[in-house]
């Protein structure tokens, strides 16, 4: 899949990513500083998911109308690195390219998932 990962996603998520077979494009590395809205249309422009830990997202989705091809959210601590990395591969999994018009967020305990559009 293709991923657009946000400047507050860890590298070590990133490597995890890419070394399971993932085309990931690393703000951290391509366009370091981007506001949110730069962010969204670079999504949009290369059909990327975007992997982010910032609520900020679902914000400009749902309540400014601005679009995105799907939105992983982790909410899961940074002191639990590898629990982030197993149930961001769970998902993976379990939804596959249906994360695609979704806005995703994963939990320690569940996943909450959230069409993007209607049909």
């Amino acid at each position: 899949m293709r991923w657009l990962a946000d400047e507050c996603v860890t590298a070590s998520l990133v490597d995890v990513l890419r070394q399971a077979g993932h085309d990931v494009l690393y703000l951290t590395e391509q366009a370091a500083g981007s506001h949110d809205i730069e962010v969204l249309e670079l999504a949009m422009r290369e059909q990327r998911l975007l992997l982010t830990e910032d609520k900020d997202f679902g914000d400009l989705i749902f309540r400014r109308g601005r679009a995105a091809p799907g939105i992983v959210l982790m909410r899961i601590a940074s002191e639990n690195p590898r629990l982030i990395e197993e149930r961001l591969i769970t998902a993976i999994e379990q939804y596959g390219e249906g994360l695609f018009g979704q806005y995703l967020v994963i939990e320690e305990a569940r996943f909450r998932s959230r069409p993007l559009w209607e049909d």
